[in-house]
């Protein structure tokens, strides 16, 4: 006789949508730090994205405005028909398409009159109607055209509010003086930091000549602007004029060459911050799972429950992932509503890295991935602790203590992990496009996850096996807390190490790249440096430098050069070898050598071969020593021989060393250094490292070296410091803006892991209480479990955050590492001590209750 079956309830797909939505109306607190969790994650995301769309968009509309022209020609040498005639033939064929501007730019001295003070600035002495696009924005407008026609100076308005000076002054540009017409306030394709490190001064090139500062060694720029018709084909043209360009080495750019520039450093910086909203994202991920893994592991009593009168686990699995996915894209819309409106502020927090105008408009496309991710997020990250749903046992709600099913393998589990994996790895590489580095990120987040698991396993695992049992009561209670059933170790240490792993990543790393370009003192070292000293002045301006009783540091001859052969080859077969490894730039430039027997102790190093510093025949091979960097570049190796044009005679050198360079010493280094005995004859100049005691010297001491010796250009260190400074700190502002995203969702999730844990602690602090522990006891067994919890938490992620900026520095920054002692202990008690705090508030609502009044509140 057949049995007959037991027939389930029908639940339908609507009902299992009421209960999950009345289920999410009781818990709604512990939902809401689900949703905080992802919010400014996807904040960050949207509101980088969206502004990364505007401002392609504005590069892509102001373009032309970005170069001023159709084509730019620029050289470092003079374009004359007498030594580059087939390049001014070039250059007088594409004039006649259209109109053409010239340029003469370089470094130089101003001073002013009225108040008595000079300063180094970019002079740029121009014929023509340039810019073509777009405008030097000019206080007053019409300055910007109006100078041309007269003995006037536009200046950068960076110098008018540095020495107070104002339209009608006197700025004398060398031998000449200049009205001041107007301050500029913006330049096309010029961002906030360059005119900020080094300001521009505009004045018109037919006085030039009479400023008498254009002398034999000095490093002038010459550029050509050209605005050419709309039937000009300026691709095809570009093919015409790259051959001959090339080959003698004069540069060119394009609109389009320029727009590629622009939008490669933009993408560079962007591909940063993306990189940090996405930490932000990923804290925003660990708090997802963890909220999910206490608030499930708190719910399975009502699962046990649910399964009694008659619900599959399947169908309770999905009442609970129901929720899961409404509160993810409730957290998704409000984050992208918040990245929406944090939009608005982005431009002004960018303003000094911008070339163009941004125009602020709805990015669809960020719009759709920051919901989208939001939802995928909650969907992944929630779906491996709600995957034990679907095996529980009806017993449970009779016995709490019975154990579900272990059923082997859960190929389920196995998949979403993958999943995972795959969504950081995907999400990283569409960021950055580059999935070496996708690669290396995934797998370093996933190494995080296992070390911290292991560390987890490893207290729980020595804590049971080598308890201390003569401590005191208090210390063995909360030593014990670490292992006994829903203990909070495993949870806590992930979610509170994984985060403090990326904010301390994202903090060692900033900190190691701010300090490596930051300047600290120059006690006893040189602050003021004075270049393009003439033979003929030299001895003259140390009289001038005694006079004021500096302390002359250093004097180091400069002779410039070309390469004229390598290894027998001229440079034009190099450049024009279509196999040839080395950069062209390398070939075509101009070098500033010197000379001298010893090297620089402390900014030189030989890494390679052997350095010899005289030579003392005139048919003796020369030995010269070459950075490291730079050579390995152009790829030759000792023993190479060199030839050098040094100003018309050919000078045949052998490669002998390799040296390494701190670069970043305020001293001057050199990519070629000579040995004594070589260039003694040779047109040079000089360069004087001075130590100035104080402010009004050196004001005092400029202003009459500038008025005597013009064509010097003025260093003053103290001055560039100040200037780096300020720089750093819009740098810094900016960086530490971004990283509040990841710091304040690392600060949400620590206090979500630690809220969410307080229901698996209330059950044993009301035991505690009802066997006869008074209230100060429980709350010193609760204090003392967050701070084992907190310390081994940040103590493990400080350490994975050393490991992974060691890697960085090495690998990625190639610079020095370097352990910030007190940012570890600062982060340390930081993390320790949030994590106890916000334990111990947690607490109150269970210690200032009767015991049975908090046991009925359960029930």
């Amino acid at each position: 006789m057949n049995q007959p079956k037991i027939k389930r309830p029908a639940y339908n797909f609507f009902w299992l949508i009421k209960m999950a939505w009345r289920d999410s109306k009781r818990n709604l607190s512990r939902l809401l730090l689900f949703i905080s969790s992802i919010v400014l994650g996807i904040a960050a995301l949207v509101a980088i994205n969206s502004f990364g769309d505007n401002m392609r968009q504005a590069i892509d509309n102001q373009s032309k405005e970005l170069l001023g022209a159709d084509l730019v020609i620029r050289s470092n040498q003079p374009l004359d028909s007498i030594k580059q005639p087939e390049v001014q033939q070039l250059i007088d064929s594409i004039a006649r398409l259209g109109e053409v501007s010239k340029e003469v730019a370089f470094v130089s001295m101003i001073y002013l009159p009225k108040t008595k003070n000079s300063r180094l600035v970019r002079v740029r002495a121009l014929k023509g109607n340039y810019p073509y696009y777009g405008v030097i924005q000019t206080q007053p407008q019409q300055a910007n055209k109006s100078f041309l026609q007269q003995q006037q100076a536009i200046v950068d308005n960076t110098v008018m509010t540095q020495f107070k000076a104002n339209s009608g002054d006197q700025i004398r540009i060398g031998k000449l003086d200049f009205t001041i017409a107007g301050s500029i306030s913006q330049i096309p394709g010029q961002t906030g930091f360059s005119t900020t490190a080094a300001p521009i001064v505009y004045f018109p090139l037919k006085y030039l000549p009479q400023t008498d500062l254009i002398k034999k060694g000095s490093r002038i720029n010459y550029r050509f602007y050209f605005k050419l018709p709309n039937s000009v084909d300026i691709e095809q043209l570009e093919e015409n004029i790259r051959p001959i360009l090339r080959r003698e080495g004069v540069r060119y750019e394009t609109v389009a060459d320029r727009k590629e520039r622009v939008g490669r450093i933009f993408e560079n910086m962007a591909e940063f911050f993306n990189l940090v909203a996405f930490v932000a994202l990923l804290l925003g991920c660990v708090g997802v799972a963890s909220s999910v893994h206490v608030y499930i592991k708190d719910k399975l009593t009502t699962v046990a429950v649910l399964r009694c009168l008659g619900l599959s686990g399947n169908q309770a699995f999905t009442i609970f992932l129901l929720q899961i996915l409404i509160m993810g894209l409730i957290g998704a819309v409000l984050g992208t509503s918040l990245g929406v409106l944090l939009q608005v502020l982005l431009p002004k927090i960018f303003s000094k890295f911008l070339v163009v105008d941004i125009t602020l408009s709805i990015s669809w496309p960020a719009i759709i991935q920051g919901l989208s991710a939001g939802v995928i997020v909650a969907l992944l990250f929630g779906l491996l602790p709600l995957l034990k749903i679907r095996k529980i046992s009806p017993l449970r709600s009779l016995r709490a203590s019975v154990d579900e099913k272990k059923s082997g393998i859960d190929p389920l589990r196995w998949l979403v992990t993958l999943l995972i994996i795959i969504f950081i790895f995907g999400f990283v590489n569409f960021q950055l496009d580059n999935p070496v580095e996708a690669g290396v990120f995934t797998a370093t987040i996933l190494l995080a996850y296992v070390v911290l698991s292991g560390v987890g396993r490893l207290i729980m695992w020595l804590t049971r096996r080598y308890f201390p049992v003569s401590w005191n009561y208090l210390w063995r209670q909360s030593l014990a807390n670490l292992y006994r059933p829903n203990n909070q170790t495993l949870i806590l240490l992930i979610s509170i190490g994984l985060g403090t792993t990326l904010i301390a990543t994202l903090y060692f790393t900033q900190n190691l790249l701010l300090n490596r370009v930051s300047v600290t003192g120059l006690n006893g070292q040189p602050n003021m440096v004075l270049f393009d000293v003439q033979n003929k002045d030299k001895e003259a301006v140390i009289k001038t430098v005694k006079k004021y009783q500096l302390h002359l540091q250093q004097q180091i001859p400069v002779v410039t050069m070309r390469i004229a052969k390598i290894n027998g080859k001229r440079r034009k077969e190099l450049v024009d070898d279509p196999n040839r490894s080395m950069p062209r730039w390398t070939l075509n430039r101009e070098y500033r050598a010197t000379y001298r027997d010893t090297l620089n102790s402390e900014t030189e190093s030989i890494t390679l071969g052997t350095w010899q510093g005289q030579v003392t025949s005139p048919n003796a091979p020369v030995y010269i020593s070459m950075d490291e960097q730079h050579g390995r570049r152009m790829g030759l190796q000792i023993g190479d021989t060199i030839t050098f044009n040094v100003q018309g005679v050919n000078l045949p050198t052998i490669l002998g060393s390799f040296r390494r360079i701190q670069w970043d010493r305020m001293t001057a280094n050199f990519f070629v250094l000579f040995p004594k005995g070589v260039l003694e004859e040779a047109p040079q100049f000089h360069v004087l490292m001075l130590r100035v005691p104080d402010s009004k010297t050196s004001g005092t001491f400029q202003g009459e070296l500038v008025q005597k010796y013009p064509g010097i250009s003025v260093i003053d260190l103290g001055l560039v410091i100040k200037t780096i400074d300020q720089v750093l700190g819009q740098i810094s502002f900016v960086i530490q803006f971004m990283a509040l995203f990841s710091i304040l969702t690392g600060l949400v999730v620590l206090t979500g892991s630690v809220i969410i844990s307080r229901f698996q602690r209330i059950q044993e602090s009301v035991l505690l209480r009802t066997l006869g522990a008074n209230r100060r006891q429980v709350l010193w067994i609760n204090a003392l479990e967050y701070f084992f919890l907190g310390s081994l938490a940040s103590l493990s992620g400080i350490f994975l955050a050393l490991s992974s900026t060691y890697a960085l520095a090495k690998y990625a920054f190639k610079m020095p590492f370097t352990i910030d002692i007190l940012a570890m202990f600062g982060i340390y008690l930081i993390i320790t001590g949030l994590t106890i705090l916000i334990g111990m508030l947690n607490s109150r609502g269970v210690l200032n209750k009767p015991p049975l009044e908090v046991l009925r509140s359960e029930v």
